[in-house]
């Protein structure tokens, strides 16, 4: 999942969660057990799409620490494109280092501040575009595949139907309440969601968080 920081507050989703109540009674015993759904929108699309590059292959905890040494470049703590271009352009690669930015992660960002900075991310029509575009549109960035393009229209956009059938985390809370014999392929995550249309995004959330018990 997504590392993006809390949000202030959060829609309210009753409805789906009524829905996916009726529609799944074993999703149902989920959600009762993990209470409210606060998923949200989160920030700034430039930076959840730095911090999304950033936790490529490392733990949350590290990922945080990291990207918060990146930010202190920035004024104010928040990177823009043209500033990560000016950074990239007058800070010797070794000196980045600190911050966690890999070879390859450092050309990630340099590609998507350039996107930025080109425009070929319309970030103003994004809240526009269908699912589909936005998910080219960003994989068009080198280091951005389909999964965090569906993670950037989840907790970014916060789009409703979002089903995200190679998370492997989704697809073991899919086997878990199912109680199936392994971890299920795509196409069977797919079938088995379809009753959870049109609000899959808040059935993932839910299966990412079943084991957590409501504090409520």
């Amino acid at each position: 999942m997504m590392w993006f920081e809390p949000p202030p507050t959060a829609p309210d989703w009753s409805v789906a969660v009524r829905h996916l109540k009726k529609a799944d009674p074993r999703l149902a015993a989920v959600i009762r057990r993990v209470g409210p759904c606060t998923l949200a929108p989160r920030g700034d699309p430039f930076v959840a799409l730095c911090q999304s590059i950033y936790s490529q292959q490392i733990s949350t905890a590290i990922a945080t620490l990291l990207f918060g040494r990146f930010r202190k470049h920035f004024r104010g703590g928040k990177p823009t494109p043209a500033a990560v271009v000016r950074l990239f352009e007058t800070t010797p690669f070794e000196q980045l280092k600190a911050c966690g930015l890999s070879r390859q992660k450092h050309a990630y960002i340099r590609d998507l501040a350039d996107h930025f900075v080109a425009r070929k991310i319309p970030v103003r029509k994004l809240p526009a575009m269908s699912d589909e575009e936005v998910i080219d549109a960003l994989t068009a960035v080198n280091g951005i595949g389909r999964w965090t393009a569906e993670m950037f229209l989840m907790f970014v956009l916060n789009r409703p139907d979002v089903l995200p059938v190679d998370d492997l985390g989704l697809r073991e809370g899919v086997r878990e309440i199912y109680d199936l014999p392994a971890r299920p392929k795509a196409i069977e995550v797919t079938r088995l969601a379809e009753p959870w249309r049109p609000w899959r995004s808040i059935a993932t959330w839910y299966l990412w968080r079943r084991g957590v018990a409501t504090t409520t």
